[in-house]
């Protein structure tokens, strides 16, 4: 799962998703340029937004595997998202997940607002059984392998039960999409010793204790990707904090060393000869190769992207997508979640709709 999925040149069997085109910072001109790139034979788009806003940007263009499919509304991200989606029945992103729920697509992807896009996929995809709180989940890229984060942002406030669930799903994350054959969890914290963090972090750590999960305690923020533990969870508020925070300092890096290997003549000769492996790392830290990250927990695939999404990184979480449903991501995760409840005897609880950011 490391290579930029536009450069495949694979042809399988064809599949239909739903994109939002007027969710994101970019919408909907890039958001639908995207649709256009990742359209073929084997993905069809189902386009949804206003006709009076999308059609401009479909005008001249190859439309033979998109389909505009209309709404009147959009969900903004100064909106409460569950009353959002239970109002706003003719949004994109509720007209986009009922396009899902009846059939008529295979998955939605949207660089929305995140909370609706929850919102919708427990009010309207459903949870997955046995699931209380659908949890993004994203890869790093860990010095030793890929490293799975939960939540990066679904979840804002969280209770001890809803971080020892997020650990199941990132070991049925790791073991069935990433083969990690006994995936080792740990919880974000501020500090290796028990006892370390508030309130939330000292329960969750001793149900994930007793959780029957590959459980190696506590990890900091400057380890997570040093190969301690191959899942790593917190509240959706601190992951996503995390998440963009990498993100931000993957890309200052990357500009200093630009900076840096132009500063003189010996420095651009250096430059030069380390172009093919920074390429290859750069490609490996851009958010914008996958595009997106799951929603995991719902019944139906979900890819949330990035709000300031653009065309390239739009088509790629279509592609991102598309690689899901041929290769089985959510029936395995489904079913290996199933089977660490069944061992380990936890229940469920009434339904819940997080407010996320």
């Amino acid at each position: 799962m490391n290579a930029d999925p536009l450069s495949s040149a694979t042809s399988p069997p064809a599949l239909t998703l739903t994109l939002d085109a007027e969710g994101g910072d970019r919408a909907p001109e890039e958001i639908v340029a995207g649709a256009l790139l990742a359209a073929s034979p084997a993905l069809r788009i189902l386009i949804v937004g206003r006709p009076s806003v999308v059609e401009p940007f479909l005008e001249g263009a190859d439309t033979r595997h998109v389909e505009l499919v209309p709404s009147t509304t959009v969900i903004t991200s100064h909106m409460e998202p569950a009353h959002a989606v239970k109002t706003l029945s003719d949004s994109s992103i509720v007209v986009g997940a009922r396009t899902v729920a009846e059939g008529r697509s295979l998955g939605f992807v949207s660089a929305g607002s995140t909370g609706a896009m929850v919102a919708a996929g427990i009010l309207i995809l459903k949870r997955e059984s046995g699931v209380r709180r659908p949890a993004i989940v994203t890869t790093l890229p860990g010095d030793k392998g890929p490293v799975v984060l939960l939540d990066a942002g679904a979840n804002a406030d969280c209770r001890p039960e809803h971080l020892f669930e997020f650990g199941m799903l990132g070991a049925a994350f790791a073991r069935s999409v990433l083969g990690v054959a006994e995936p080792r969890v740990g919880l974000l914290n501020i500090g290796e010793e028990e006892g370390k963090g508030n309130e939330l972090a000292r329960a969750s750590f001793g149900l994930l204790k007793e959780s029957g999960l590959a459980f190696v305690g506590n990890v900091e923020g400057r380890d997570i990707l040093s190969g301690i533990a191959d899942v790593v969870v917190t509240d959706g508020f601190t992951g996503n904090v995390t998440l963009k925070l990498l993100e931000g300092c993957a890309a200052s890096l990357f500009g200093r060393m630009r900076a840096a290997a132009s500063s003189s003549w010996r420095a651009r000769v250096g430059g030069l000869l380390l172009r093919p492996a920074l390429r290859g790392l750069r490609r490996d830290l851009d958010p914008e190769v996958y595009g997106g990250t799951y929603l995991l927990g719902v019944k139906g695939l979900v890819v949330i992207c990035h709000g300031n999404s653009t065309r390239r990184a739009v088509a790629n979480a279509l592609l991102f997508g598309a690689e899901a449903l041929r290769k089985g991501v959510l029936p395995a995760v489904a079913e290996e979640v199933s089977r660490l409840k069944e061992r380990k005897g936890a229940g469920e609880e009434g339904p819940e709709i997080p407010a996320a950011g």
